[in-house]
């Protein structure tokens, strides 16, 4: 099936192929006719299964049918309206609006916090047919009277449970109040959980249910490890995988913006070249970040979950659980960044003993019961095997072994696709998700061999300089105050 299969106008059709796309994939041959249909929609669909253009090819259809040239703004109501949870993710989604829309005489502009109001309102008063928003800042807008929703023909609900997550239910409520009764709407989600099944309820009317994965579930072409570690001695793991893979770019999840903050610092000053991004940094520095690690400047991004919505590259090799997520779900989230369209890709954890609950719940969720595999030098505490896991430990092949297997290259071998089963044979020096752990630990610089666990968090983002030249002061002054 080709996308000319699917009913688009020419102009689409030429975009698209200009874009290098052929054949559509599941979720856009199902979405695509169906809402050129003009029926309501419920999508299902893991991330990277191109489900942006699975609503995006089609809203652009139906509005360029009735599409005005003229050059007034009254001419240009506001007709689509695409809601986002995330900057990122809003503004990924505005790059395959104008993408897919460059011969059609629409206009469509991306709002979303963080920046000046005033820029977006101007462009809003020059008309504009499509607008992709956040909630928050669309309300701003409402509020200050700079756009009319009375005229929205086609709802676009995107990321349903993250904006579920981020609380913003209230907000898509408020907004859904503001829309004509009569449009067509779309809502999509990575998973459908009973919050979600309730929103459906309220804003669709007759919905197809299209799902192109089982609910809840991984893709098949990504292979997940698990490597038990204490937890203070995580940083020098992940250093010391990172190391035996100088030319693999990882995208890195902790769950908080000071852990994201000080485990970027750390992994700079380990001499791998990193960086954060967070909810406190600015717009600007945020796309400036995404844009070195799409451009591959930067190997290792450190990202809180909020902050990752809406990365989107190709081919990612490895995404990386620091922390593991609170959420079993967000599991789905964050390792969907890796095995995108088909590729291969390798979901790596580091789970201490206080993790283990969450992993549990995690290989409940998935269905699959994720190897564990422990690292020479980095053990887990002695607490870990007790911890409830049906599943124990093994360590990675000894040292001793290293002579009789083969040497891994730069580059990460190619997984087979398939996960891993517990119980299968042990494996060689070169594991499965690519790192080769026959050699042993060795610290790059004096910072890396000193353990987390014997150093306070606020005393490590100092210089060793600055920390042995603060004692004579503090012997000073404390002699000044005696007397």
């Amino acid at each position: 099936m080709s996308f000319a299969d699917l009913g688009l106008i020419p102009e689409l059709l030429k975009a698209v192929a200009d874009a290098g796309y052929s054949e559509p994939t599941p979720i856009q041959r199902q979405a695509i006719p169906t809402v050129v249909a003009g029926h309501d929609v419920m999508g299902g669909a893991q991330t990277g299964t191109g489900k942006t253009a699975g609503f995006t090819l089609p809203l652009l259809h139906r509005i360029a049918r009735h599409a005005n040239t003229s050059t007034s703004p009254a001419r240009h109501q506001t007709r689509a309206l695409i809601l986002a949870p995330t900057r990122e993710l809003a503004m990924q989604v505005y790059e395959s609006v104008k993408t897919y829309s460059k011969y059609l005489p629409l206009r469509s502009v991306c709002i979303y916090g963080g920046v000046d109001i005033r820029p977006q309102q101007m462009e809003l008063r020059r008309g504009i047919e499509v607008v992709i928003a956040t909630p928050g800042r669309l309300l701003d807008h409402v509020e200050q009277k700079s756009i009319n929703l009375s005229q929205v023909e086609v709802l676009v609900l995107d990321e349903a449970d993250r904006m579920l997550d981020m609380g913003f239910i209230p907000d898509i409520k408020r907004i859904l109040a503001l829309l004509p009764a009569n449009r067509q709407s779309l809502l999509f989600s990575a998973t459908f959980s009973d919050e979600i099944k309730k929103l459906a309820d309220q804003m669709l009317k007759n919905p197809q249910l299209i799902e192109v994965a089982r609910r809840n579930m991984v893709s098949e072409t990504i292979t997940h490890v698990v490597h038990p570690v204490s937890s203070g001695m995580k940083r020098n793991l992940l250093a010391h995988l990172l190391r035996h893979q100088p030319d693999t770019q990882a995208l890195v999840f902790v769950d908080t913006k000071i852990v994201c903050g000080r485990l970027a610092h750390f992994l700079e000053r380990s001499g791998i070249s990193a960086d954060a991004i967070h909810g406190d940094k600015s717009q600007q520095q945020r796309t400036e970040t995404l844009e070195a690690f799409k451009g591959g400047k930067l190997r290792v991004l450190v990202a809180t979950d909020v902050a990752a919505r809406g990365i989107d590259i190709d081919e990612l090799p490895y995404v990386i659980n620091f922390e593991l997520p609170h959420t079993a779900e967000d599991y789905v989230h964050r390792i969907g960044r890796t095995g995108r369209a088909g590729h291969k890709g390798n979901a790596v954890s580091l789970v201490s003993t206080e993790e283990k609950h969450w992993l549990a719940e995690i290989q409940k969720l998935i269905k699959l019961e994720i190897p564990q595999e422990i690292i020479p030098g980095f053990d887990p505490e002695p607490e870990f095997s007790e911890a409830g896991s049906r599943s124990r430990g093994r360590r990675a092949a000894p040292v001793a072994d290293a002579a009789r297997a083969p040497r891994s290259s730069a580059a990460p071998r190619q997984s087979s696709g398939a996960a891993p089963r517990s119980g299968a044979r042990q494996r060689p020096t070169v594991a499965s998700d690519g790192f080769d752990f026959s050699k042993p630990y060795q610290p790059a610089s004096p910072t890396m061999a000193v353990s987390d666990d014997a150093r306070p968090a606020a005393a490590d983002a100092r210089p060793d300089a600055l920390r042995r030249s603060q004692r004579p002061i503090a012997v000073l002054l404390g002699g000044l105050g005696r007397k």
